[in-house]
């Protein structure tokens, strides 16, 4: 080989040389080159990179928080509208017949203008009833019920309780609360509307033999709304435990 081609040799490797070691400054070398040793100590000092950040689960924002709220005010609106139109369009219907019959088997009237308070007037009952020969002796002219709808209405059953005449038997219990399965949760359906709770009622109370009370109550308790609540709340646990059962004619 002449001293020439000496020359080019030792040039070209210096060339090589001088590329191999340009590329390890750059990063582009082995894992242990400086830019990715870089890379794993920002790691483990707790800088996550991008590619792995990206497959963490997000933690809640402040806008997920409010838009969970908004869906809960949402929902509970809808139902609000729910129960307005149903009673809206119940309230209409029931007052159409009253209009339209001389002698309507009931009526209603809102209590405080609330819609969803009412004030129900039973005029009319079995004529050859027990009950119906009290009341014309008594000269008294209807049974008055309380009906309250809860928020839930028509997916719950509204609350219902005589307020006067105080009935014994007749499935009323202490307060004018009512023992009928129709008005407890797991006998309720969204389909039954105001009047055939009323009607039911009708039925039941002669059913059951109720009278009007002749004596005085034992305290002003006995027959109050809070009373009614009690008695109605431990009915349907009674139920919830032991199911259905008609109680007796002597438990009225």
């Amino acid at each position: 080989m002449t001293s020439r081609s000496k020359e080019k040799v030792a040039a070209a490797f210096k060339k090589l040389f001088r590329s191999s070691e340009k590329r390890d400054n750059d990063g582009a070398g082995p894992s242990g080159s400086p830019a990715r040793r870089g890379i794993f100590r920002r790691h483990r000092d707790g800088v996550v990179p991008a590619e792995t950040a990206a497959s963490l689960p997000s933690s809640p924002t402040g806008n997920s928080l409010a838009k969970k709220k908004d869906g809960a005010s949402d929902i509970r609106e809808r139902a609000a509208a729910v129960r307005t139109r149903r009673l809206m369009k119940e309230l209409k219907e029931i007052q159409r017949l009253q209009e339209n019959r001389p002698d309507p088997v009931f009526t209603v009237e809102l209590v405080n203008d609330n819609l969803f308070e009412w004030h129900v007037r039973l005029h009319q009952i079995d004529p050859e009833s027990d009950l119906a020969a009290d009341l014309r002796e008594l000269n008294i002219p209807n049974i008055l019920l309380h009906l309250i709808f809860p928020e839930n209405f028509p997916f719950a059953p509204p609350f219902m309780r005589v307020i006067e005449p105080r009935i014994e038997k007749g499935f009323v219990m202490e307060g004018g609360a009512i023992c009928m399965e129709l008005l407890t949760p797991r006998g309720w359906a969204s389909a039954y509307t105001v009047e055939a709770v009323v009607m039911q009622f009708a039925a039941s109370v002669v059913k059951g033999q109720g009278r009007v009370a002749r004596a005085p109550p034992r305290s002003s308790r006995e027959f109050s709304r809070r009373r009614a609540e009690e008695a109605f709340r431990s009915l349907v646990k009674t139920h919830d435990k032991y199911g259905w059962v008609t109680p007796s004619l002597s438990d009225g």
